[in-house]
C-alpha cells in the first residue's frame, strides 16, 4: 500500500480489497497491532460496517490485539530494568566475533572453564525480546567462559559483574514462562484462540506472585511490567474467553476457576459477565438461522395417509397448520435445553488430553449445528499475527541488495520449494534461527578453533 498509512487511508484501501473479496458481509474480526493508526482504522471500518448491518453483536467483538505484541511491549518494560547488564552480554558477543582472534580465544576459555561447547552463543535483535530471552540463556551458560576471557584479555571491558550475571539468572528464570507464551502465540501450525486464555492467565499469575516477592529488584520489575499489562488486559477478552470455554477441556469451570484465583470472592462478577456474553452471542446464531422441524422416521403407508389427508384441506387450512408448526418447534425449542447449554452440562474431557479443538466441533457439528457454526468463527481468531508477518517478510529474506533482480516467478518458486521443504517438520526453530546468529557456528580458520567446535 503506497503512503499515506494513517487510519482514513487504510480504511479506504481494506474497504475496497473486501468488496473486491466479497467478504465485506463476512467479516467477523481483525487482528492488528497496537499502532495508533490501527486504532483509528478499526475504528472508522467498524462503524461502517456496523451501519450496513454486516457485523455481530454491532461489532463489540470486532478488534483484537495482537497478543504477541503485548506481551513483547510488557517484556520490554522488564528488560529495562537491567539494560545495563542485557548490554553488557550484548557487547560481549559482538566483541568475541569481532575478530578470528577473539574468536580463538573464547574457545580457549571454554575449554579452561571445562564447558562443552554444546549450547548456541547466539546474537540477539534487540527489538524482538524472545531472541534476547536466547542470548540471556546462552550467555549465562558461558558465564565461566566470559570471566575467564576478562582476565585472558585486557581489551574485553564488557564482562558483567558478578551482581549483574546474578540479576541475569533471576530475570531468565522468570521470563521463562513468557517465552514458553511467546512461541505458543507465534506459532502458525496450531493457532486457534482457545490457546490465548489460559496463557494470558498464566502470565498475569506469574506477575503477580513475583510482585509479591521479597526480592526488592524482582519486585519492582514486576510491577513495572504489570503496568503494561494492565493497560491492554485489565479486562480479558470476552471473545477470547469464550473460546476457552468453547474447549472441551476448560469450558466455564476453567474460567471460574482462575476467575476465583485471580480475584477472589469477586469472580463471580467476571465469570457471570462471560457466560451472559456467551449467550447472547449464541442467541445471534440460533435466530439467524431458519427453524427446522424435527424429522420423525414413519412408515411408507402412513407418509400416504397423511398426503392423502393434505389434499383432503383448503388451502388456508394448510397454511394455518404450517404457521402451527413454526410456533409449536419455536415454543418447543425454548423450554427444552439449547444446544449451547447442554454443550456446557456434559462432563469436560481430561485436562491432559491432546485434543484437536477444530477436529472436535468438526465431529460434533450435526449434534450442536448452530453452536459448531459459532465455534468455527471464535476459535479461527488469529490471537497473534506473528505467523502472517512471517509470511510476507519471507520476501525479503529472499530479496536483498545483492538479488535484487530476480524474476517474480523464480522468486515465488524459491518460497514456495522453502514451505515444501520444511512444511512436514514444522519451520519454528528456523525462523527462530533466522532472528538470532550463532556465535559458535561461525566459519573458523584456526584448527584449534575448529576442533573445538567438534
Amino acid at each position: 500500500m503506497p503512503p499515506l498509512h494513517n487510519g482514513v487511508c487504510l480504511t479506504v484501501t481494506i474497504s475496497s480489497i473486501l468488496s473486491d473479496w466479497g467478504i465485506d458481509k463476512k467479516l467477523f474480526t481483525i487482528t492488528l497491532d497496537n499502532a495508533s493508526s490501527n486504532d483509528t482504522f478499526v475504528n472508522l471500518l467498524k462503524g461502517q460496517l456496523c451501519n450496513e448491518g454486516a457485523l455481530r453483536s454491532d461489532g463489540d467483538y470486532f478488534h483484537v490485539r495482537c497478543c504477541a505484541h503485548v506481551l513483547n511491549l510488557v517484556v520490554q518494560d522488564g528488560l529495562k530494568a537491567i539494560d545495563e547488564g542485557i548490554v553488557k552480554v550484548r557487547e560481549s558477543i559482538k566483541y568475541v566475533k569481532g575478530s578470528q582472534v577473539r574468536k580463538t580465544n573464547f574457545m580457549n576459555a571454554v575449554k579452561q572453564v571445562n564447558l562443552i561447547p554444546k549450547k548456541g552463543l547466539r546474537q540477539d535483535v534487540p527489538t524482538r525480546w524472545n531472541a534476547t530471552f536466547l542470548m540471556i540463556e546462552s550467555a549465562i551458560f558461558y558465564r565461566r567462559a566470559f570471566s575467564r576471557l576478562a582476565l585472558m584479555d585486557s581489551n574485553y571491558l564488557d564482562c558483567p559483574s558478578n551482581e549483574e550475571w546474578g540479576k541475569l539468572e533471576k530475570i531468565f528464570r522468570f521470563l521463562e514462562v513468557f517465552y514458553e507464551v511467546t512461541c505458543i502465540f507465534s506459532g502458525n501450525k496450531y493457532c486457534t484462540s482457545n490457546l490465548y486464555f489460559p496463557s494470558v492467565l498464566t502470565v498475569e499469575r506469574t506477575l503477580r506472585e513475583e510482585m509479591k516477592s521479597s526480592d526488592k529488584f524482582m519486585k519492582n520489575m514486576a510491577g513495572q511490567m504489570y503496568g503494561n499489562f494492565s493497560k491492554y488486559w485489565s479486562e480479558y477478552s470476552p471473545i477470547l474467553a469464550m473460546a476457552a470455554v468453547l474447549d472441551p477441556r476448560y469450558k466455564m469451570q476453567y474460567v471460574e476457576f482462575t476467575y476465583k484465583k485471580l480475584y477472589g470472592s469477586n469472580f463471580h462478577e467476571h465469570s457471570d459477565r462471560v457466560r451472559e456474553k456467551l449467550h447472547d452471542l449464541f442467541s445471534e446464531y440460533v435466530t439467524g438461522l431458519p427453524y427446522k422441524t424435527s424429522t420423525i422416521s414413519t412408515s411408507d403407508s402412513c407418509k400416504s395417509v397423511n398426503k392423502k389427508n393434505d389434499t383432503m384441506l383448503s388451502k388456508s387450512t394448510r397454511e394455518m397448520l404450517q404457521e402451527f408448526t413454526v410456533y409449536e418447534t419455536k415454543e418447543f425449542a425454548l423450554s427444552q435445553k439449547s444446544q449451547l447449554e447442554m454443550y456446557l452440562d456434559e462432563p469436560r474431557s481430561d485436562i491432559t488430553e491432546d485434543i484437536n479443538v477444530l477436529s472436535f466441533w468438526k465431529a460434533h457439528q450435526y449434534r450442536y449445528p448452530e453452536l459448531a457454526s459459532m465455534a468455527r468463527d471464535i476459535l479461527s481468531i488469529p490471537v497473534s499475527i506473528v505467523a502472517s508477518e512471517s509470511a510476507f517478510s519471507n520476501g525479503g529474506r529472499v530479496l536483498d541488495k545483492f538479488r535484487s533482480s530476480l524474476a517474480h516467478k523464480n522468486v515465488e518458486a524459491i518460497i514456495c520449494a522453502k514451505d515444501w521443504l520444511f512444511g512436514i517438520s514444522g519451520d519454528e526453530d528456523l525462523c527462530l534461527q533466522d532472528l538470532t546468529e550463532d556465535i559458535m557456528e561461525l566459519d573458523s580458520k584456526g584448527s584449534d578453533t575448529h576442533e573445538a567446535m567438534e
